[in-house]
This record gives C-alpha cells, sequence and structure tokens, in this order.
C-alpha cells in the first residue's frame, strides 16, 4: 500500500502492518508515521537481514538457522533485541518456505541460543484454496507443533501468525494471534 493508505490507516487507529518487500520498505517506512509498527512477513533472504533488522520490530519469517544467525549477528551490532517468529511449511508445499516441523525441532535449541533474538511463536501460510475449512488442518498442524516447542523449551511461545484474507476467520478460531 503507498504511503498516503497508511497514513490514512493510522490516522484510523490501525497501527501494526506488514511488509514483504524490503526494497519497497526502505523507501516507505521512514515516510510513515513514527506509530506505525512494521513487521516483515514472509521469505527474508540473508543479504538483507542488516535492513531488516533496522526497518522492522518483528521479523515474521525466519525460515533457516542461517538466516536466524544472521539477524542475530546485524541485532547485536545495532544493538537490540529483535522479536521473531519462526516460519513453518506445514504443508511441505516445495514452492514455499520454512522449516520442517522436523527441522524445526532440530534446530530449535540453537535457535533459542542466539542472544539477540527472541522466538514469540510460529507463522505459516497454508495451500491456497478458496474453501477456507481447508486451512484448519494446518493450522491444528501449526498449534500442536507450537506446543511441541513449548513442552520442549518450558516457556510459552505467544504468538501464532497464521490465515489470509479469505481465511482469516478460521485461523483465529484455531488460535492465530497475528
Amino acid at each position: 500500500q503507498p504511503v498516503a493508505a497508511i497514513r490514512a490507516a493510522v490516522e484510523a487507529g490501525q497501527i501494526l502492518f506488514g511488509e514483504n518487500k524490503i526494497q519497497e520498505a526502505r523507501l516507505k517506512i521512514p515516510e510513515c508515521p513514527p506509530q506505525a509498527n512494521f513487521h516483515f512477513i514472509g521469505h527474508l533472504q540473508s543479504n538483507k537481514a542488516r535492513d531488516a533488522v533496522r526497518l522492522f520490530s518483528m521479523i515474521q519469517g525466519v525460515d533457516s538457522l542461517k538466516l536466524a544467525e544472521e539477524l542475530d549477528k546485524h541485532a547485536d551490532q545495532q544493538a537490540r533485541i529483535l522479536p521473531v517468529l519462526i516460519e513453518v511449511n506445514v504443508a511441505g508445499e516445495a514452492s514455499k518456505f520454512g522449516y520442517s516441523p522436523t527441522d524445526l525441532l532440530a534446530d530449535l535449541d540453537r535457535l533459542v541460543e542466539l542472544p539477540r533474538l527472541e522466538i514469540h511463536g510460529l507463522m505459516t501460510i497454508p495451500p491456497f484454496s478458496t474453501d477456507p475449512e481447508r486451512s484448519r488442518p494446518f493450522f491444528r498442524k501449526l498449534v500442536d507443533l507450537r506446543q511441541s516447542c513449548e513442552d520442549r523449551l518450558g516457556v510459552p511461545l505467544t504468538e501464532l501468525s497464521m490465515g489470509m484474507s479469505g481465511d482469516y476467520g478460521l485461523a483465529i478460531a484455531e488460535g492465530a494471534t497475528l
């Protein structure tokens, strides 16, 4: 959305926005009202981690240990703690990024050791369907995976980002917080 639309949304009370293009965010975010809060959503290339740490209040889309380490390095250089969500490809779609549930559990201990990252929860985007009900099993898989992660870590993961425009109501019913 253009800056004018974001300004209008802020004036109406909306303060949380998502962006999925670093190049666009570099130009847009500095022009937005200061109370606008931006999350990066989706796949982030490691070479854009420095800008992502500088521009966004949260990264929704940490999909590898390599990316997490790069974000941690830049967060350290910028003397900040960076909230993140781990992206999980619960459907196993070859066309999408994200940890497989098995790989996430294998890397979880190393992820939580990164001192400048705070893992707030998990994120997924289910396979596209015109029937929102088809998303339910993927949302439930993410909820179950979050429980497994919480059991292993001994701490709550408070955020679940799941659903898109067509299935957000179902995502909320299944536990989405973002």
